[in-house]
């Protein structure tokens, strides 16, 4: 289905060994997996013929190591504005682990001791967004999985708590946009990979 209107490509970085082990992975930078590597090629096939004003990443290592083996770092802008969530005291710690400390813990509803909250997240994915307003073209973002949860649920114009009721795997695209005019944002496309 294609649009008459700019849509907002989102890529979640390919898959790293925190990724796989589900630790959560703010700040630090870890690298791509061998498979992480190779789906991150596989974009190429999936995002080929699309026409993009700007690709934008995020500053990580493996969002730009994605973009790159999908065929765009060279044309990457990096905004620090794009990081992944700053899981402060829980970096590198599995959700397991932290309900084990803290029982009923809720990133998307508690945020993170030293770290972000979904209000703060919330702010740069506004930030975000003002400027893919102004852009007004098509636009491919590589991220990570909260960051771009929370850029979904403000598009919708949800509460940044609102990107808990999404999910993304590594290497996925997803497709932001427009229905009848530049006032009614959808998510014309989800997780697809």
């Amino acid at each position: 289905m294609s649009s008459a209107f700019p849509e907002i490509y989102l890529v979640r970085h390919g898959e790293t060994e925190w990724s796989l082990s589900g630790r959560h992975t703010g700040r630090s930078d870890i690298p791509l997996t061998a498979n992480g590597e190779a789906a991150a090629r596989k974009l190429t096939e999936l995002l080929s013929g699309l026409s993009f004003s700007a690709v934008w990443s995020s500053p990580s290592a493996r969002a730009r190591k994605t973009c790159t083996l999908a065929g765009f770092g060279s044309e990457a802008l990096i905004r620090d504005d794009l990081a992944e969530w700053d899981y402060g005291a829980y970096e590198g710690v599995t959700t397991k682990a932290i309900l084990a400390e803290r029982p009923g813990w809720q990133l998307f509803r508690d945020g993170c001791p030293n770290g972000e909250t979904a209000a703060d997240v919330g702010a740069r994915a506004d930030a975000v967004i003002d400027g893919l307003r102004e852009m007004a073209g098509t636009v491919l973002i590589f991220s990570s999985s909260h960051f771009l949860r929370v850029l979904a649920a403000r598009w919708l114009g949800l509460p940044p708590q609102g990107g808990a009721h999404f999910v993304l795997d590594t290497a996925s695209i997803s497709v932001l946009g427009y229905e009848h005019d530049l006032t009614e944002r959808i998510i014309r496309r989800w997780n697809q990979r």
